[in-house]
This record gives C-alpha cells, structure tokens and sequence, in this order.
C-alpha cells in the first residue's frame, strides 16, 4: 500500500490547488489590500474544495508571479498567516508550496503544521527566471534540523514552464533522485500548467519508481483523468476547479473555485475507483 492510500484515505487521490491571491511585496498586490481580503476568498475556495470531494489541498502562491527564488521574509509570512486562518476548518490532509524556493516550502510547512509539500527541489533549469539549481543536499538537511522526518515530498521532476539541463531520460532522472534523496512523491508535468501530461511519459515514470507514488501534475479535466490514474497514483489539478476552467480574469486576478466542477471531476474519479 502507497503512502498516499494511508495519509488520503483513498486510492488515486485527487490533491487540489488552492491559489492564494497577491500577497504583500507582490508585483500584482495592489496596496491597501486588507490580508483578510484575502483570508476570505481562500476560505472560499477551500470550502467549495472540500463540498465537492476532493481529498488534499495544496495551497501556493501562485499570483507571487513572477517567482523569486530565495523568497522575501514576507510572502511565507504572509501565507503563515493564511494558512493559520484556513486551518481550523480544513477536513482533509493539506500541504503547501512556496513557488520555487524549495527552502521557504520546507520552514512554512514545519511553521503551519503541513502534512505534505511540493516543489522543485532537485535538478537545474533555465527558463524565464534564468537559471537555477537546486541544492537538495542542503534542503534534506535542513528538513532534518527541523524533525520534519514525517513530512511527505513531492518532487517535480520536469517543472512546467523551464528546461532541465540534465539530458538523461526523465525514468533515469527519477531513479537517481529516489538513491539519493527518497522522495515520497514525484510531480510529472507537461511544458505549461494546464497541458496535457504524455501518458507514456508517466508510465515510464512508473514503472522506473514502482515504490514512489507518481502523480500527474498538469492537464487533469474529466475526459482526461481516467486516463491519467491508469498509471498515475494521484493527481494535482488547479485550473480545471475554478470559474469556466481559467486560472485569471482580464484584470489578472485569481478567479474562485467553482463547486460544480469540482463535483463533475470528482464523479468521475469514483468511477474510476469503482473498478479498482
């Protein structure tokens, strides 16, 4: 039995985004936005997550675009202060991550209590933001300093949006990453948000990391997630669950979670675990 079975409570478990809108020191946060502005629209957001089934949250700062690396002191305060708020009423595991700064992902969860994280936390990349690598070597140890042992990691192997400079095979990639850091989870994207994973590509991810539990990270709708849970052990889906499936409005603000299409997704994942 994965992990995920235990700490979910179900097989193919379907963990939602739950974006939080600009915070403070964000190119996009208009000042004199009161924080419970955006305490409100994020309890709203979780409680239409969580009416319409899904089984984990992850909350992110998905409107900090664009994303810093080695982040400002304010922005994972700012989601302390949030998730703070949040968790009283949280009825299912959640985790969190701070975009790209893999350190800032791992204190905010040992701060706030958070039974799961993702992020890009081992390879090098280029893209947008120029070129990163990520030291996991000093992150392991850090999550060792903090007693975050408990604490499960979901690795993107091939983060959307950057190119990975290592050449090797994405199942080669996985494999190497599992000898030296054991992740309990690894992300597998297509190039953008919201496309299409190749289902070969998660496949080969599978079967090279039978032990790992790997999880379709992008391009997650209701034609495709039958598909995607064939050899995927869970899924993380974000835009597909807000107002007419976009991530923003024309004034690039964050939309709110639409229910209804969460409950349309999640009917079909129980069919899915129906033939199990």
């Amino acid at each position: 039995m994965l992990w995920t079975e235990k700490v979910f409570g179900v097989k193919k478990p379907i963990i939602s985004m739950l974006h939080l809108d600009a915070l403070p020191g964000d190119p996009r946060y208009i000042n004199g936005t009161p924080i419970e502005q955006i305490v409100a629209h994020a309890l709203a957001d979780m409680h239409a997550l969580q009416e319409g089934g899904v089984d984990g949250i992850l909350i992110s700062n998905e409107f900090s675009l664009p994303y810093q690396r080695k982040m400002d002191f304010v922005t994972p305060a700012s989601m302390a202060y949030v998730v703070g708020r949040l968790k009283p009423y949280l009825q299912v595991p959640f985790g969190v991550d701070c975009i790209s700064d893999g350190r800032a992902t791992i204190e905010l969860a040992a701060a706030v209590g958070a039974d799961f994280v993702r992020g890009t936390f081992s390879g090098v990349y280029v893209g947008d933001g120029g070129f990163y690598n990520n030291d996991f070597s000093t992150l392991m140890r850090r999550r060792k300093d903090l007693g975050l042992e408990k604490l499960r990691m979901l690795y993107f192997i091939n983060p959307e949006s950057d190119i990975n400079l290592d050449t090797r095979n994405l199942d080669n990639i996985a494999r190497s990453v599992i000898f030296k850091a054991h992740p309990d989870g690894l992300c597998v994207s297509a190039s953008a948000a919201g496309q299409d994973v190749d289902d070969a590509l998660i496949a080969s991810v599978k079967k090279a990391a039978p032990e790992v539990a790997v999880l379709c990270n992008t391009g997650c709708r209701p034609d495709t997630i039958a598909r995607k849970l064939c050899s995927a052990d869970a899924a993380v889906v974000g835009t597909y669950f807000k107002e007419n499936g976009k991530l923003e409005n024309e004034q690039l603000e964050n939309l709110r979670v639409d229910v209804n299409r969460v409950k349309e997704f999640m009917q079909v994942v129980y069919a899915v675990r129906k033939q199990l």
